[in-house]
Formats: C-alpha cells, structure tokens, sequence
C-alpha cells in the first residue's frame, strides 16, 4: 500500500467516525432540535456525490469514506425526520 493511500484511508476512518458520537447520541435522546433539517440534505447529496465521484475514479479511499459518512448522515437524517415529527412530551412540573 502506497504512503498516499494509507493517508486516504486514515482521513476516511477519522471523518467517518466522526459521525458516530452524533448518531448515537441521537438515537439516544431522540433530540433533534439541534440538527438541521436543511443542511443535512445538502449534506447528504453532496455526500453522494463525491461517493459518485470516487466509484468512477475508482479512489477507494474516497469511496470508504462517503459511503460510510453517507450511511451515518442518512440514518442522521432519518431520525431527524422522524422524530422531528413526532409531539414532544412536555416535562413534568
């Protein structure tokens, strides 16, 4: 494996794990008032498009890297479409 790829697939890991804290922490709490719904379909297209992108240059570390962060920005995503959804429970007095 080449130095230069070896950089790529750390700079994937790292960036795609990045992600996790989020998503645990989502499906946790189920709080998704402080995620916008905007930005993260923005995201999660322009996430799809360099997947595209790295599939028809075959970089394999591009393409690790946004398809992991595009499943854990889809399932982001996801929670924040169905739990912004849903009433809130209002908190005991």
């Amino acid at each position: 494996m080449q130095t230069i790829d070896l950089i790529g697939y750390v700079a994937a890991i790292l960036t795609s794990c990045s992600f996790v804290p989020q998503v645990w922490l989502t499906f946790k709490t189920r709080d998704v008032s402080g995620i916008s719904l905007g930005m993260y379909s923005v995201f999660v297209t322009g996430v799809a498009g360099w997947l595209v992108y790295g599939l028809m240059l075959q970089a394999w570390p591009v393409v690790i890297a946004n398809g992991l962060t595009l499943s854990l920005a889809l399932v982001i995503l996801g929670m924040k479409l169905y739990y912004g959804r849903q009433p809130r429970k209002l908190a005991a007095v």
